[in-house]
């Protein structure tokens, strides 16, 4: 337990910090997991519309970087293309 007024600030941050990134994380996640699991193109194109919402904000927020999200969203679109061939 830390002892010093800044050092117990900062375990305060840290904790509310990680319960946003753990959300976020959480978000983003189960966007990408309902997309891959959709039963026609028209429903994926519209959950992936959300999934990129929700990788944008976790990116955005620093949860994860730029260029995760940005790789994530591409593999995710390739699967979402693949299904309305």
């Amino acid at each position: 337990m830390p002892n010093k007024q800044n050092a117990k600030k900062a375990l305060r941050q840290a904790i509310k910090r990680a319960a946003l990134n753990k959300t976020r994380k959480f978000a983003f996640k189960n966007a990408v997991k309902a997309t891959t699991k959709a039963q026609t193109a028209a429903e994926a194109k519209k959950l992936a519309m959300s999934a990129q919402q929700a990788l944008d904000k976790a990116a955005r927020h620093g949860t994860i970087k730029k260029k995760t999200a940005s790789r994530k969203l591409s593999r995710l679109m390739k699967k979402v293309n693949k299904m309305t061939k």
